[in-house]
């Protein structure tokens, strides 16, 4: 199997911390925006508006991140297959979702969360997709993009501005004082 370095550098535990709370939070807003009716609120949008306020959000938030750092550590702990982690990353992404639906609903007003329940699963399943491609194919996908990178020396280019300037001509110091005569000078006074 292909490596990628730069892939690689990340770990894939800091990929899924990332990755999960901003899927979830796309798949949230995608579920209120196109399967609830008007006025409806995301979780985050609930929480932030229920009795904690801000701290809601920040809870949400930490709840997201904890269940993004389990996702990353069983991805990393063996080497699945693409089909098992999509099945992870969509159980995360959906984990999250429901945590932070029933996080929102507790700590805010749950009727404004405007159900779509069936299309939030439907969209956890394309954010698992999606998570499981950045977590286990864009690694390979850019090793193999390094691979057909042409190993040629890459010419020097030049500055936009050497382009129209000439090289300064080489000089020789002249002397001035050896030039010139001693019987020449100034007028003498007196």
């Amino acid at each position: 199997m292909l490596r990628s370095d730069s892939m690689h550098r990340i770990p894939l535990t800091l990929r899924a911390l990332v990755l999960v709370p901003l899927l979830a939070l796309g798949v949230d807003h995608a579920r209120a925006s196109f399967a609830c009716a008007p006025g409806s609120e995301s979780c985050l949008e609930a929480a932030g508006q229920g009795w904690l306020g801000v701290a809601g959000v920040v809870l949400l938030v930490l709840y997201a991140a904890g269940l993004a750092a389990a996702v990353g550590r069983i991805a990393a702990g063996r080497s699945p297959g693409f089909l098992r982690l999509w099945l992870l990353g969509t159980a995360g992404v959906a984990a999250v979702c429901g945590g932070q639906a029933v996080l929102a609903g507790a700590l805010g007003d749950g009727a404004a969360l405007g159900g779509g329940w069936l299309e939030l699963l439907a969209f956890c399943v394309l954010a698992g997709g999606a998570l499981a491609l950045a977590l286990r194919v864009a690694p390979a996908a850019a090793a193999l993009v390094r691979s057909l990178r042409p190993q040629a020396p890459r010419p020097q280019l030049l500055s936009v501005a050497s382009w129209g300037i000439p090289a300064p001509l080489a000089r020789r110091p002249r002397l001035l004082l050896a030039l010139a005569a001693p019987s020449r000078g100034p007028p003498a006074l007196g």
